[in-house]
């Protein structure tokens, strides 16, 4: 019976070390989960270059991970949904379900929130880039077992991109523009199609995601590199009804408020520079838009998850390569490669 776990941990920025310590007991109430398969996110690497995201900053060894699936292989108490052996995709998220955003609705608003992988709490919350982790069983949502357990890992950054595209209300028939070809950028490429979005355009300023975008079904694809003429001018002929800011830059927040139509909205999902940034605020005013932040998900996570499982939006199209968790350090470089990589997955073996 295995008696350790080895985990990827953070100690400090571009500190990422595999560690081996031994299993605790399973606390009452929480199962456990053997893991199979985890996506690097963008928060991932930011912690990893930098030590911090956003305004997060690891203060204490910190595991990465919170794009994560696996297998039950312990379970102490109650949790009647589930069964050793199980296939689960886990939400990291860990809601208290009492507070006043939990009560109307908002758990991604949770004041209590821990979320995986996170240092946005204190003591932070250990992520799931571990052979082992443990979680409470309402954040365990099966699979079936058609379904590859790297899609099912990838269900997190489907919820993202879900609940972005519901902030921003209707967006059948619209022209959208995603400003960052990411992993984020690509699925919400998707979601937007099946929504019904009649038009996406995407920008970055890099070719390689650019031409991943155009191969997922973008209509028009804009290298910002060297400036910004085509931008303007695909806006010039019919303005955007919605903008999707992802890039976490400056740059693109001011350029997604200065190319949505008047009266357009733009959807904030990218993670900014921690503190104080310029935003053209009187453009914001004179144009009557729409500004709506989008954090995380709720109940979205159940839906990404049922979306994968049939087998309706296929988030493996995005993967670019995949590495063994004993090898994440490996996995994380490739990943910060936006040239060769889109989507680096971290398997069992």
């Amino acid at each position: 019976m295995t008696t350790t776990a080895l985990s990827a941990t953070l100690f400090g920025a571009q500190d990422l070390r595999m560690v081996e310590e031994p299993l605790k007991p399973l606390p009452p109430g929480m199962v456990r989960v053997r893991f199979r398969a985890g996506g690097i996110c963008g928060s991932d690497m930011h912690y990893f270059r930098h030590g911090r995201t956003g305004d997060f900053v690891v203060e204490t060894p910190l595991v990465l991970g919170h794009e994560i699936a696996g297998e039950i292989v312990e379970i102490s108490g109650d949790a009647s949904s589930l069964a050793v052996g199980d296939r689960v995709a886990v939400n990291p998220s860990r809601w208290c379900g009492k507070c006043p955003r939990c009560l109307e609705g908002r758990p991604n608003l949770c004041e209590n929130i821990y979320f995986m992988g996170s240092a946005s709490k204190k003591p932070h919350m250990q992520g799931g880039f571990a052979t082992y982790f443990d979680a409470v069983p309402a954040q365990c949502i099966k699979v079936s077992g058609n379904t590859p357990i790297a899609a099912a890992a990838l269900a997190e950054p489907l919820a993202v991109c879900l609940h972005a595209v519901k902030r921003a209300s209707v967006v059948e028939g619209k022209r959208g523009i995603i400003f960052g070809a990411g992993p984020i950028g690509l699925l919400t490429l998707l979601v937007a199609r099946q929504a019904g979005m009649s038009e996406i355009a995407v920008v970055d300023l890099m070719s390689a995601p650019l031409a991943f975008a155009k191969r997922l079904g973008a209509d028009h694809i804009i290298d910002i590199s060297a400036g910004e003429n085509d931008l303007k001018a695909l806006a010039a002929e019919r303005p955007f009804d919605v903008a999707f800011e992802i890039s976490g830059t400056a740059a693109g927040l001011t350029s997604a408020i200065s190319n949505v139509r008047r009266g357009g909205t733009v959807v904030q999902i990218g993670n900014l520079p921690g503190g104080a940034i310029p935003v053209p605020a009187n453009m914001i005013m004179a144009k009557e838009i729409d500004l709506m932040g989008s954090f995380r998900f709720g109940e979205e996570f159940e839906h990404a998850v049922r979306l994968i499982d049939d087998g309706k939006i296929d988030v493996l199209s995005i993967v670019t390569s995949q590495r063994p968790l004993s090898e994440a350090l490996e996995g994380f470089h490739l990943a910060l490669d936006r040239s060769q990589s889109v989507k680096v997955v971290l398997t069992a073996s």
